[in-house]
């Protein structure tokens, strides 16, 4: 059921048995002007629900009759685009895997809350609230502008040419409305995975491993489809803040560092975040990033973070590193490796690794196996060097973002010739990632 526009907007909707909780934050956030509802019964929030429109809900966890899983899962039917906030004093991860798999939570929050963090969690909700019905609208430009393009199939160079110029225009007011939103997630990652790939001390083949493990691990988990690209996503950029440090820091193992220097070394996730802050629809993907050194018993870096307090995504991203980790410092052969590198890890569960997660890692080990990208599975090469039937293993973009060809492309004479004379355009030679045979 969807909502009518025409219902009165209300900001937030607090559900909780506990009239002190209710009363509590509802004096809290009337401090800062927001409008609020408060229900002290899953059922009669589900008739509010109906009868306003919410920016964000913000639920606990233990209710009679209804938990605030089932409470979420009702309410999402009748409004998928409200924000959901789960609120609760346990702190165990099968309450929280339920939230998000039934209630499709955006956060939670854990009792007793600091007013500060949940007044910005609050304040962020409402905000991401707003500029998706802001995106909507400009969603109804972008369809007239898809039967537009539709037409433009009369050669590359044209095709090119123009769309450069429609596309800006509706991406420039995308970025206006909400980057949070955008639907380029792929594409971003895909360029900057190419920069990673194309230098000679960071290993592209090593961040597709972890991407592909990090992807089963979520599928294992059954985390919504948008988590299971997000921890991907963070798998191919684990290493983007390398980038622009000293490559003396990264052209060989850690272990062979001197202190100085690998205190220099973790902080490039610290450097990936400001890397990724103008790119705000990867937000999810930078945090999984800056935490990934953080330790299940809280003796990680940067912040020490312990438990649950520590991203999902971001442990999914750890266990996964690590892994790809041990296996290429054994000496074994391949099968003995993924042995291996599953044993060293396993001997930190509950250390450094959230024991779930390790399970999950156990379950799924067979298919991140089969999945195991080979070294020299690419090349990367000019225009003037293709040849007829290559394929291309990562789209091709212009020198301003602009897709030219998609991952998959089988190159023929024509779109050679195309991209040959683009090629001679340009000040700089395409570098082109083609499937080696």
């Amino acid at each position: 059921m969807s909502q009518s526009a025409d219902l009165p907007t209300m900001q937030v909707l607090c559900v909780d048995d506990d009239e002190i909780v209710l009363r509590s934050l509802s004096r809290l956030f009337k401090t800062q002007q927001l409008t609020v509802l408060t229900s002290d019964s899953p059922i009669d929030a589900l008739k509010l629900i109906k009868q306003y429109e919410f920016d964000v809900i913000i639920s606990d966890m233990r209710m009679p009759k209804m938990n605030g899983a089932e409470f979420f899962q009702q309410a999402q039917k009748l409004a998928p685009d409200t924000q959901r906030i789960l609120l609760t004093g346990y702190a165990d991860i099968e309450i929280t895997l339920a939230a998000v798999n039934q209630g499709k939570i955006h956060s939670y929050i854990q009792k007793p809350w600091q007013n500060d963090l949940l007044l910005r969690c609050i304040t962020d909700s409402i905000e991401k609230y707003q500029l998706k019905k802001q995106n909507l609208k400009l969603q109804q430009q972008i369809n007239r502008h898809n039967e537009v393009l539709k037409e433009l199939n009369s050669s590359l160079e044209q095709r090119v040419e123009k769309r450069t110029k429609q596309i800006k225009q509706v991406l420039k007011k995308l970025e206006i409305a909400n980057a949070h939103e955008k639907h380029e997630h792929s594409s971003t990652v895909e360029l900057l995975y190419n920069f990673i790939n194309a230098n000679p001390y960071l290993d592209g083949t090593k961040a597709q491993n972890i991407a592909n493990t990090c992807t089963q691990i979520a599928k294992q988990l059954q985390l919504p489809p948008k988590n299971i690209e997000m921890a991907a996503m963070a798998g191919y950029l684990a290493q983007i803040g390398l980038l622009a440090m000293d490559p003396a820091l990264y052209e060989k193992p850690v272990h062979a560092l001197n202190e100085q220097q690998r205190k220099s070394y973790y902080t490039h996730p610290s450097t990936a975040q400001l890397m990724l802050m103008p790119a705000t629809h990867l937000h999810e993907v930078s945090d999984a990033i800056y935490h990934q050194y953080e330790r299940y018993n809280g003796n990680g870096l940067p912040k020490g973070l312990k438990g649950n307090d520590i991203p999902l995504s971001a442990m999914i991203l750890a266990l996964a590193r690590d892994y790809w980790d041990a296996f290429e410092q054994s000496n074994l052969k391949d099968e003995e490796k993924h042995q291996h590198a599953f044993e060293t890890v396993k001997m930190y569960s509950g250390n450094f690794y959230h024991p779930k997660l390790v399970q999950a890692l156990e379950a799924c080990r067979v298919k991140c196996i089969k999945q195991q990208a080979k070294v020299g599975s690419m090349k990367i090469i000019t225009a003037k060097e293709l040849a007829i039937n290559m394929v291309l293993s990562h789209a091709l973009h212009s020198h301003t973002g602009i897709m030219l060809l998609p991952k998959g492309h089988i190159f023929s004479a024509k779109s050679i010739e195309k991209l040959q004379q683009l090629e001679a355009k340009k000040p700089t030679p395409f570098r082109i990632m083609i499937k080696s045979l």
